[in-house]
């Protein structure tokens, strides 16, 4: 087959561009007689990885790449979505897959398509994500469109899929879950390594830590976070453990709060034990996991929790949150929690904090659960649903 696919995401640094960068290199892998023609934009063009023999690149010229022009407050332009379809159809592909409703754009009428939406975060929680009306109008457009025009829907867990079957009024039966899984750079990394790669961020010699990785939305409760270590650092000599906020404080395109976030800090008089990350390569952030006592992920809700599991493969537990398929997943593999807890937060954190048998318990049984899961079988999942529409 000839397969068509949305790559105008692979610039994104977050969770959507890291899906579809995973799972579109891992069908390439598996499929080496079917063509992936995909389509790129001068910014997602300069991010694109993939050169095996079986990929094709379509570069479209556009007013400005998709990946920022979605944002969470911004809009694309007609004339760019339009150019991008135009492209689509000159190129004839048999089915089109878009691996996030995040960079839709509208595809040629009577085209066999699916698309991936990773959950119903904004749908659920519109004023913790679309910062206007305008942005949720836009949002809600290019949600009904990909539904119309989809055969199926694919989400990346069972959770998700429960919340994306109510929020859209889809059947579970038109939605495959695919799952997601660590890249191959998340594994145990030795103290050694852990210690070059945390001193390389400033981080103390002898110091310990807790870990958040992702974005700074108000729906993430880094602000919860951050309270839980100001409250525990309160009872502890010295301060106690560092908290390490890895993610881009500076040009997300999604709704943050990162003025909120440093406000808190302040208050909590933490501010020589947080250390600002920004973002991390996978090799680096790998020991950073590793040395971690643990990942905490607190969100409103998570429709898979990508960051969890690639902690889980470091054989680190989490403290994560409850709205999520997390408990399920890393069942054992750490504590789960109310989202935006405090309370439950600084309770863990002070349960594997002080007990290092449990920690070492969760973590090995974090590992165990994480290497179930793969981006291979993920690829599977997802090459099985590309066939099924196209027939």
């Amino acid at each position: 087959m000839r397969i068509g696919v949305d790559a105008t995401c692979w610039a994104n640094q977050r969770g959507y561009g890291r899906y579809a960068r995973h799972i579109v290199g891992a069908m390439v892998e598996a499929s080496p007689l079917d063509e992936f023609v995909c389509f790129l934009d001068e910014l997602s063009a300069a991010n694109f990885s993939l050169d095996q023999p079986n990929v094709r690149r379509v570069i479209v010229k556009t007013s400005a790449g998709a990946a920022a022009a979605a944002s969470a407050d911004g809009s694309r332009s007609l004339s760019d979505m339009f150019a991008m379809t135009r492209a689509v159809w000159r190129n004839r592909v048999d089915v089109f897959y878009s691996p996030s409703v995040y960079t839709y754009f509208p595809l040629p009428p009577g085209l066999p398509a699916i698309v991936t939406i990773h959950d119903a975060i904004a749908d659920r929680f519109p004023e913790l994500t679309l910062p206007s009306p305008r942005a949720r109008f836009f949002w809600r457009a290019k949600n009904w469109l990909a539904h119309w025009q989809a055969r199926s829907i694919l989400t990346v867990s069972d959770y998700a899929a429960g919340e994306v079957s109510r929020q859209h009024g889809v059947t579970l039966s038109k939605i495959d879950v695919t799952l997601e899984g660590p890249a191959p750079a998340f594994r145990p990394i030795d103290q050694s390594k852990t210690n070059e790669v945390a001193a390389r961020h400033g981080i103390p010699i002898g110091a310990t830590w807790f870990i958040y990785v992702g974005g700074f939305n108000p729906h993430k409760h880094v602000v919860s976070i951050v309270a839980a270590h100001g409250e525990l650092s309160k009872t502890l000599a010295g301060g106690g453990p560092r908290l390490l906020l890895v993610g881009n404080a500076s040009s997300d395109v999604f709704h943050s709060e990162v003025n909120v976030i440093r406000a808190m800090i302040e208050k909590c008089g933490t501010e020589s034990t947080v250390d600002w990350l920004g973002y991390v390569e996978d090799g680096e952030l790998a020991a950073l996991l590793s040395g971690a006592i643990a990942l905490v992920l607190a969100s409103e809700s998570e429709g898979f929790g990508l960051p969890a599991i690639e902690a889980a493969a470091c054989a680190t537990p989490v403290i994560a949150t409850t709205e999520s398929p997390l408990p399920d997943l890393l069942r054992g593999g750490g504590l789960f929690v109310p989202p935006g807890d405090s309370t439950a937060i600084v309770a863990a954190m002070k349960l594997l904090l002080n007990d290092p048998q449990f920690r070492n318990k969760c973590g090995q049984t974090a590992l165990e659960q994480a290497q179930k899961l793969s981006w291979e079988k993920s690829a599977d999942i997802c090459l099985a649903a590309i066939r099924k529409a196209a027939a």
